[in-house]
């Protein structure tokens, strides 16, 4: 089997709540990356939007999550802070971002998509990486499933993974809504899956990584 592209690469990976959780992205697709012999540092802030990462900002109180190569995932505090993305990259300077974000910018309980909000939001945390000349890819929210207690839909969702698409250059997009059918993967309360589902979506992640015209890039 050839080697993985990904191979001796260093990931910082940052994100919302698909990233608190043992079982959630944090274990799959951190454990994927991993395998292909990537070193990589994940750090989840459930509830965190883009400009959270601009400044030290205290979690919601749903948790936070750390893990580094094949350690174990380390559960934080809900009193976790982010920290801020200037001095994750300038102490780490690792060769790519891996951005989780979508569903806290969604609005998914408010009538229409914020969008202009979200551009402020997208282009804050996309300039700063940009800054430090690091490469980036960002992952955008899967289906998940209709109503639960965030009251994700279809449309909705489809609307943040358009906008984001348009709206976070330089970083290369993963559309995670090609991964599956809306409704395909199952969930437990709308938006966060079952473990099944987290194997599934980090797998196809790792793949659309391996192939994100910035891995060629560091590459070279």
């Amino acid at each position: 089997m050839a080697a993985s592209l990904l191979a001796g690469m260093t990931i910082l990976m940052i994100g919302d709540s698909h990233l608190a959780t043992p079982g959630y992205l944090i274990s799959s697709l951190h454990d994927d990356l991993v395998a292909k012999g990537a070193k990589v540092h994940t750090l989840g802030v459930c509830g965190s939007n883009p400009s959270d990462w601009l400044k030290a900002s205290p979690a919601g109180q749903c948790g936070a999550a750390e893990r580094r190569d094949s350690g174990k995932v380390v559960v934080l505090s809900d009193k976790t802070a982010t920290t801020p993305i200037s001095e994750l990259l300038a102490a780490e300077k690792p060769d790519i971002v891996l951005v989780v974000l979508g569903d806290t910018m969604a609005g998914y309980d408010k009538p229409a998509f914020p969008k202009a909000w979200a551009w402020q939001q997208t282009g804050a945390l996309t300039k700063a990486i940009a800054a430090s000349g690091t490469h980036c890819v960002w992952v955008g929210p899967n289906w998940g499933s209709p109503g639960g207690k965030y009251n994700k839909t279809p449309e909705r969702v489809q609307a943040v993974s358009e906008f984001l698409k348009s709206n976070v250059a330089p970083c290369n997009y993963i559309d995670s809504l090609a991964f599956s059918k809306p409704g395909q993967w199952a969930t437990v309360d709308g938006q966060h899956m079952t473990a099944p589902g987290y194997k599934v979506w980090g797998d196809a992640i790792s793949g659309a990584l391996e192939n994100a015209p910035v891995v060629k890039e560091v590459k070279k």
